[in-house]
């Protein structure tokens, strides 16, 4: 049996018993134990949740991004980056870029300009673009840093570009149809298409030239008044060419020269066209007079005077006649063989009406044509007129009936 000593200062000491009733429940388990173990599990939750939320909820103030940091040109190559700038709030970011080389002329540019710094609205991403002209003698990997700074936070983005010769790519200027056939009065359209197959975007213009005298010009497609584009890498863009020959340019083989410049390229095309020439052909009295005249049955020359207004010679030029009813219309030369541009050829017609054709005005029409397609057909209006022969006979008549009435009065004149 316990019993209660008295404490030494003079109060009452709790006794052993009363000690281990009240640290015990009813099973006969100790109650500060568990109660501290579950204080330091409440804890230790509460610390990891603390620690855990600033990180899930964490945003950068300032980020600076880029698609592709990191690219392989060639020697010579412009090379741009598309870099974007975002803060959580409206921020002014100062801008540096570290690292590039004089000789690689790096710069920072946005809104057509070579910019410091940007502001952001803390929405929408700001956007700049970072162009390098790689020199033509540089090699291996070179690497520089954006860095951005605002009044609270800094953030950098690091860039690399390896130079390889072996990342040229070609960049041709081809068309289907590299040769024209026509007349001198035509038109000469060409299309052409440039293809990039370079790695970089190529900025480009192009330019035409032909023979003295010929008009030629060079268009981008759809952008006749522009004087470059821009062709992205892997990417194509159209060419027209018109060439207009001169008047009168001789029917032959012509060559026109088309260059467009790409950036430190230069690229030479051909273009080929045939000028056929032009067939005129005219025809025309030696007087120009549209008229003739004669008795029937009774041939009458007609000078006719044949000749090449084109560019490219005639040939086999037939001549042809028709008249009304047997009419006969005939030439000394019923073909001719050739008649060279510029020049003309004379050939003599005989015209004979019908020998029972009536006095009177008839149209005759004769015909030229040669080869190819050269045609030409003139009016003429022929005059049969009185036979003298019977005009004769009509004196004859005339003085015979005079004759004979004197021989009437005579004879029975007195009686």
């Amino acid at each position: 049996m316990t019993t209660d000593q008295p404490h030494s200062d003079g109060g009452i000491a709790v006794s052993n018993r009363d000690h281990a009733i009240a640290g015990s429940n009813r099973f006969g388990r100790p109650v500060g134990a568990g109660l501290r173990r579950a204080f330091a599990v409440v804890a230790a939750a509460a610390l990891g949740l603390s620690a855990l939320a600033p990180a899930a909820l964490a945003v950068d103030p300032l980020a600076i991004t880029t698609p592709y940091p990191a690219v392989v040109v060639a020697p010579g190559a412009r090379v741009s980056f598309n870099v974007t700038i975002t803060t959580t709030g409206p921020q002014r970011v100062k801008l540096a870029l570290s690292g590039a080389p004089d000789a690689w002329k790096a710069s920072v540019l946005g809104g057509g300009f070579v910019v410091d710094e940007v502001e952001t609205n803390g929405t929408d991403p700001t956007s700049v673009r970072i162009d390098v002209q790689v020199p033509t003698d540089a090699t291996g990997t070179t690497s520089m840093t954006l860095n951005g700074t605002t009044a609270t936070a800094t953030a950098s983005l690091p860039l690399a570009v390896r130079v390889n010769a072996a990342a040229t790519g070609d960049v041709t200027l081809k068309t289907d149809f590299p040769s024209l056939k026509g007349p001198s009065t035509q038109t000469f359209n060409f299309n052409l298409t440039l293809a990039n197959g370079a790695a970089e975007d190529l900025t480009f213009s192009v330019n035409a030239q032909g023979p003295t005298g010929w008009t030629v010009q060079a268009n981008l497609t759809g952008q006749a008044q522009a004087a470059s584009a821009v062709v992205k890498a892997g990417s194509s863009s159209g060419v027209t060419v018109s060439a207009v020959p001169p008047t009168g340019v001789a029917a032959g083989t012509y060559d026109l020269d088309v260059v467009a410049v790409a950036g430190e390229r230069t690229i030479q095309g051909k273009l080929t066209v045939e000028v056929t020439g032009t067939y005129t052909l005219t025809m025309d009295t030696s007087d120009s007079r549209l008229n003739g005249h004669g008795p029937a049955g009774s041939s009458s020359p007609l000078a006719l005077v044949l000749t090449n207004t084109g560019t490219a010679d005639i040939t086999n030029v037939s001549l042809t006649g028709t008249g009304p009813g047997k009419w006969d219309i005939s030439f000394d030369q019923p073909t001719v063989a050739t008649i060279p541009a510029g020049q003309s050829v004379t050939v003599n017609a005989q015209i004979k009406p019908s020998g029972d054709a009536i006095a009177g005005d008839y149209n005759v029409t004769i015909s030229a044509k040669g080869d190819p397609s050269a045609t030409d057909s003139l009016q003429i209006r022929y005059t049969v007129e009185t036979s003298v022969v019977w005009g004769i006979v009509g004196v004859a008549l005339i003085v015979a009936v005079g004759a004979a009435v004197w021989w009437v009065f005579q004879r029975y004149g007195r009686r």
